[in-house]
Parts: C-alpha cells; structure tokens; sequence
C-alpha cells in the first residue's frame, strides 16, 4: 500500500525529500545562500534534455523548515521553469504506519 507523507510535517520533523526542477542550462545562478544548505544534500542528479533545458534531481535530508526553506529559494531561482518538493517522514512510524 502506498501512503502519501502529510503536508504539515512539523517544522522540526526528520525527513527526505526529493528536490526536482527543471532549467535553463544557461542559467546556472545558484541562489543566494545556496552553499549554506550544502549539508541537506544527500546526492544531486543532472540530466541534459535538450541543448538549453536541463532536469535536476536532489536527495535531501533533515529538518522539513530547512527542506522547504531551500527548496523555496532553488525554485524561486532564475532559469527554473518548474519545480516540485516531495516531503516524506525520515525514521519510525506512527501507529497508522505513516
């Protein structure tokens, strides 16, 4: 059975995420702040689809307000056309297995 992770994970809570995007490969103007958050990630991926359009993928880890926080900025960036988080639970699960 497949469960979806709730979206109001505390701000405190573990988790994993995966950071995904899609961008103009010219434009590879990291954020603000971008070096400061260097510990969340767990393995980057960057895919070429086209000559001018490129997908990243990353693997994130910790506290959901940083994960958001960080995701936040990557997509607010210049260049990203779109932009996904998905937010799941890091560690034990609850009584309903979530």
């Amino acid at each position: 059975m497949v469960r979806h992770a709730r979206e109001g994970a505390s701000p405190a809570a573990r988790c994993v995420a995966a950071l995904v995007h899609v961008r103009d490969h010219e434009r590879r103007d990291l954020p603000r702040g971008f070096h400061d958050h260097h510990g969340l990630t767990v393995s980057p991926l960057h895919v070429h689809l086209d000559h001018a359009t490129c997908l990243e993928v990353r693997v994130l880890k910790g506290q959901a307000v940083a994960l958001r926080h960080f995701a936040g900025h990557v997509m607010a960036g210049r260049g990203v056309r779109h932009g996904r988080l998905v937010l799941l639970p890091a560690g034990q699960q609850d009584e309903d297995g979530v």
